[in-house]
């Protein structure tokens, strides 16, 4: 019996080391074994929970661990507590943390961290008091552990190899700041160049999203096959023409293919083969023909002018309450 047990001991020890192995990157051990013992085992612990999907309460013992991390010094803990206040990860999404975390990360010479820079400015000294103190850091709301239906583009992207997972939470993070879907971001972004940085085409368009040298100088992108500036350029671009189209987002898809000068001459998705199979593409994964918009950003296309521009909930809303006030005047 003794015998039975300690077997059984042994094959559930070897168990779990393999899956903790599992869970770590060649660069991961490399950086973990250049920090002091009681660090390394703080972010091995932390990077395993991590990368635990199947406990919701992961993340938040993972931000503890990177807490603790980062009290004795290591950038990487700092730079990794970085990405989940940015993302919202067990922890409340918080840029100014996020930003903060970065640039103290960057300092100490991390690179990722300084990359991230590129795309979030920092704007306070905040940062979390689990960092200097003590204490727990916060707990994200529960309604951000809720699970969603998904569409067509999370079937795909649940599909991608590992290597290019970084791009989905990349776009993720730069598509909530700047108020558009991340899902059709992702959605542009798989027709577009199927998540190869480096994608060049013949017509010059470059990168992720695939930006036109006019497109990029029209967004301030100094580098289009950098990753964090292409999305940051797409997303600003996507963001404009959903102001433009009202909200359209087949017009949106189409004008992002074909310029949004096309879509005005032609009042509609232009008749270019190219175009007509990239809509289909791109509406088939977000499956949404609606996005809200900021009608502060640029007048409507003269493309709506001949039909009705349908509005949200929200904008209905609003609507009525501006009317309300306009009565009561």
């Amino acid at each position: 019996m003794q015998t039975h047990i300690k077997a059984w001991l042994v094959t559930i020890s070897m168990l779990l080391t393999s899956t903790s192995a599992f869970a770590y990157t060649q660069t991961e051990l490399e950086t973990f074994d250049n920090e002091p013992p009681i660090v390394k085992d703080l972010l091995e612990r932390a990077s395993v929970l991590d990368n635990n999907a199947s406990d919701v309460e992961a993340s938040w013992k993972a931000a503890n661990l990177y807490c603790e991390a980062s009290r004795y010094g290591s950038a990487e803990a700092v730079y990794r507590l970085g990405m989940l206040y940015a993302f919202g990860r067990g922890v409340p999404q918080n840029r100014d943390y996020a930003a903060n975390l970065f640039g103290i990360a960057s300092v100490n010479g991390h690179f990722e961290a300084q990359k991230m820079l590129e795309t979030i400015e920092i704007k306070t000294n905040d940062t979390p008091p689990c960092v200097t103190e003590v204490v727990a850091p916060e707990h994200a709301p529960a309604h951000l552990f809720a699970k969603v239906e998904s569409p067509a583009i999370d079937a795909y992207i649940a599909s991608l190899p590992k290597n290019k997972r970084w791009v989905v939470d990349l776009v993720e993070t730069i598509a909530d700041w700047h108020k558009v879907d991340s899902k059709l971001v992702l959605s542009i972004i798989t027709a577009e160049s199927n998540f190869k940085v480096a994608a060049a085409s013949n017509k010059e368009a470059q990168g992720l999203m695939q930006l036109i040298p006019a497109t990029a100088e029209r967004f301030n992108v100094k580098n289009a096959f950098n990753a964090s500036q292409n999305i940051k350029g797409g997303v600003k671009y996507l963001r404009w023409l959903l102001s433009y189209f009202r909200g359209d987002v087949a017009l949106t898809v189409a004008a992002y293919n074909a310029g949004e000068g096309a879509v005005d001459k032609y009042h509609g998705i232009p008749p270019y083969p190219e175009t007509k199979a990239y809509v289909k593409k791109v509406m088939a994964l977000y499956a949404n023909n609606r996005h809200d918009f900021d009608a502060s950003l640029t007048d409507a296309s003269p493309a709506l002018t001949a039909r009705p521009v349908k509005m949200n909930s929200r904008q209905v809303n609003s609507r009525q309450v501006n009317v309300k006030k306009v009565r009561r005047k």
